[in-house]
């Protein structure tokens, strides 16, 4: 990258807590098109002139921007007045490095978005990924968000101005100091009574659940499960144990015979005392309205709600 002017070290923890303020214009309602692939919900943004498809939604990243991880894109963004920022995420090893552009624009849909973050990861640990990067706070922290998988569209409401009817179902969602959504949910492992646990969401995640292995944890694994390569996070690629749970109870839902990973909660999460973390793959069975100002989230069926796991 060219004139990169000034050199500086920030670390950026995606899963802590920091609050970023930022000024978003739009229209009272935006609709804006959504892709469901391989159960990752993917957006476009506009960067300038150059349009980058294969955004990944993801509820883990707590400020204002966009993560461009794909190297193709590092010729083609101009990244004129970078600094170099350190970044970790999920992993054990070494946090990543990105050029960072602290106070940017770019649209979404029709909507501009200012004062935003943009950061191009630095080296190829993501070449090949079938996505080209991450925008989470952007979104669900300014607008009352709804995901429509049926007719796949993303839709935000400006000032929570939304309407439900009685198919809806409201979860109540709490935040632990920064702006990564929390529920309860319960899950059976065997044939036990439900364990209450306390989660957060990381839309991001392609699983279902991952229930987080560490000391005094309020459940039992699976009597079978096998070892598995689960993915790679900002700090490294993620190993844990895969198997299947009786139940996953979301609400007044139940999922049985759910496929779920079991990952070290030290490599795994940032998020203290997190019990596991729901996924995608649970997630996408259900129509949502994300409704972060009023501790909410609604949930409806949709055509993939009895999908098998």
């Amino acid at each position: 990258m060219k004139n990169l002017m000034k050199r500086k070290f920030i670390f950026v923890l995606l899963a802590g807590s920091f609050l970023f303020s930022s000024c978003i214009f739009s229209q009272e309602i935006n609709e804006i098109p959504l892709k469901l692939s391989a159960g990752k919900t993917l957006v476009t943004v506009k960067i300038g002139d150059l349009e980058i498809p294969d955004i990944l939604l993801d509820t883990g990243l707590p400020f204002d921007g966009v993560i461009i991880y794909n190297p193709d894109y590092e010729d083609l963004l101009d990244m004129t007045g970078a600094v170099r920022v350190r970044i970790g995420g999920a992993g054990k090893d070494e946090d990543s490095y990105a050029l960072m552009i602290d106070s940017s624009e770019f649209m979404l849909g029709n909507i501009k978005m200012k004062n935003q973050k943009i950061l191009l990861l630095q080296g190829d640990v993501y070449k090949g990924f079938p996505t080209n990067g991450i925008i989470g706070n952007s979104i669900f922290g300014h607008y009352t968000t709804g995901l429509d998988y049926d007719r796949n569209i993303m839709t935000l409401y400006e000032n929570r101005k939304f309407e439900t009817d009685e198919n809806w179902i409201v979860i109540p969602l709490y935040f632990k100091g920064n702006n990564i959504p929390w529920l309860d949910v319960s899950v059976v492992v065997d044939d036990e009574s439900p364990v209450s646990l306390s989660v957060y969401i990381d839309y991001a995640s392609r699983y279902a659940v991952e229930l987080l292995e560490k000391n005094e944890m309020k459940f039992s694994l699976p009597q079978e499960t096998t070892q598995e390569y689960l993915g790679r996070g900002l700090s490294g690629d993620i190993y844990g144990k895969k198997g299947i749970i009786s139940k996953l109870i979301i609400g007044i839902y139940e999922f049985k015979n759910v496929t779920a990973v079991f990952p070290s909660a030290e490599v795994r999460s940032k998020q203290q005392n997190a019990d596991a973390i729901l996924g995608s793959d649970a997630l996408r069975r259900f129509n949502l309205i994300f409704d972060y100002a009023g501790k909410k989230l609604y949930v409806k069926p949709n055509s993939f709600f009895n999908e098998p796991f």
